[in-house]
């Protein structure tokens, strides 16, 4: 019991980070090399508003959550904008170059030692029984936040006006932009929800074992998931999540827990040979890569 419930939450973990992966090339066809370091910011953003706001707990978890979203739209607005139009390869570079800007930055700031934001909101993150296993306060917290933005996504890309634009932005850009949809608006969106994503998660990761500089390595980690997917869908994410967690997990406990930072790539690797364009993905649009 106690590993199908830590499959669930690595899972969850994994998820919630590639869904960025999946919306910003689902939408804009660009491939984000820099969302773990921006799930990291989202991480030390919560640090920065429960010192900001202390006593007031759920004023800083609003406030992270709006900076998370707000760096997104600045991201696209103050660099991604400029890719428009440019090569895959420039755009990639890109995102590269501020990966490293952010993470270098964020270690200037806060140093490289472990911090505990979950102490500075002044709650505990208690161990709750669940059958014949347990699981901590936020590990279930980012499993019921993986389901209800996974929930909210799928409703919003299917029922409003904005998910059908991006939609449409991300199947034939020149026709909707001939149709009158602003793609930059489009684009930045993308960017914004990706970021509060994944900024969701590095939150949730900081309250649940801490927060380090080495917490990018899990954003690195859930791109395999993205991948196995499928780059252009949601339910991909979803299901390549499930088989990255479910490999690392079972390996860890039956072979070895030094495998833990190979096994995704190991199951990528695979898939590639295999499928390059992964379960969910489109043959033809990763080609054109």
């Amino acid at each position: 019991m106690q590993l199908a419930v830590n499959i669930l939450v690595l899972a969850s973990i994994y998820a919630l980070i590639s869904c960025g992966y999946v919306l910003i090339y689902r939408v804009s066809r660009v491939l984000t090399l820099a969302h773990g370091e921006l799930m990291m910011l989202g991480a030390y953003g919560l640090y920065a508003s429960a010192s900001l706001f202390a006593g007031h707990p759920l004023i800083a978890l609003a406030a992270s959550a709006l900076v998370a979203l707000a760096v997104g739209f600045a991201v696209y607005g103050a660099l991604m904008w400029r890719m428009t139009g440019e090569s895959v390869l420039a755009a990639v570079l890109a995102t590269i170059a501020l990966g490293i800007l952010l993470r270098g930055a964020m270690v200037l700031a806060f140093g490289t030692q472990t911090l505990h934001p979950l102490d500075m909101l002044g709650w505990t993150n208690y161990s709750i029984p669940l059958g014949g296993a347990r699981i901590s306060v936020a590990s279930l917290a980012l499993v019921l936040c993986n389901a209800a933005a996974y929930a909210g996504l799928f409703a919003f890309l299917r029922a409003t006006r904005w998910g059908i634009r991006m939609r449409a932005a991300g199947q034939n850009p020149l026709l909707a932009a001939q149709r009158g949809i602003g793609l930059h608006g489009i684009y930045a969106l993308a960017w914004g929800l990706a970021t509060f994503t994944g900024g969701l998660a590095g939150m949730l990761l900081a309250c649940d074992a801490g927060l380090e500089s080495t917490l990018v390595t899990i954003g690195l980690k859930a791109f395999p998931a993205a991948l196995v997917g499928g780059l252009d869908s949601l339910l991909g994410a979803l299901v390549g999540a499930l088989i990255i967690a479910g490999a690392e997990v079972l390996l860890i406990y039956y072979v070895d827990p030094l495998l833990s930072d190979v096994v995704p790539f190991i199951v990528l690797l695979a898939m590639l040979v295999v499928r390059p364009w992964g379960l969910f993905g489109s043959k033809e649009e990763l080609d054109r890569v």
